[in-house]
């Protein structure tokens, strides 16, 4: 963005998306005491936000990019007025928080199947990163492994249309190859 001072090619809601879900999940880790939730998602938050903050100024329309922002922080503020002032049983918070992250985390990995439908149209990728591919496939995975190790369901479970999402962009980069399309261009990755 900063190099074509433009955002045409790229997507904002998962971003947005996966800054509520670190947020979410900071949450959680820090309800159930665990540091490596903590850390990545209090890592992740800093980074998306500054990628949203990034995004906004380089964005032509920053009423829609604002109205999304304020939009899902709305859901976001009334989720954690929900689960820190309405429950007051620390394990059904534990419990309805994780339900709560692993919606936003599952809507965070089927965001950019939204474009799929243009992919196949246009037959082109143009439209999908691959280097994002591959980290939502590795860090999606990651997750899964993680959330099995501690047999926690909310951990692994929605994370796991993460890999299949992946295999599926991979499945069009294959199909649809960058070389064959004239108007990729390699700063989108």
């Amino acid at each position: 963005m900063q190099m074509t001072r433009n955002v045409d090619s790229v997507q904002f809601l998962p971003f947005l998306t996966t800054d509520v879900n670190n947020l979410g999940w900071l949450s959680y880790g820090v309800l159930k005491g665990d540091g490596t939730l903590i850390i990545v998602n209090a890592v992740g938050a800093v980074l998306q936000t500054l990628y949203i903050l990034v995004y906004l100024h380089y964005c032509p329309q920053k009423r829609v990019v604002l109205l999304q922002t304020v939009t899902l922080l709305g859901v976001l503020l009334m989720g954690y007025g929900y689960f820190w002032l309405l429950m007051p049983d620390d394990e059904a918070r534990l419990q309805q928080l994780g339900l709560f992250c692993s919606v936003f985390t599952i809507s965070m990995y089927l965001s950019p199947l939204a474009d799929l439908a243009k992919v196949i149209q246009t037959k082109s990728t143009h439209r999908l990163s691959f280097s994002l591919t591959i980290a939502t496939l590795l860090t999606s995975a990651s997750w899964s492994l993680y959330g099995f190790r501690l047999r926690d369901l909310y951990i692994m479970v929605p994370n796991l249309p993460g890999i299949l999402t992946s295999f599926i962009r991979l499945w069009l980069f294959w199909k649809y190859p960058p070389e064959q399309d004239k108007n990729y261009r390699l700063l989108q990755t």
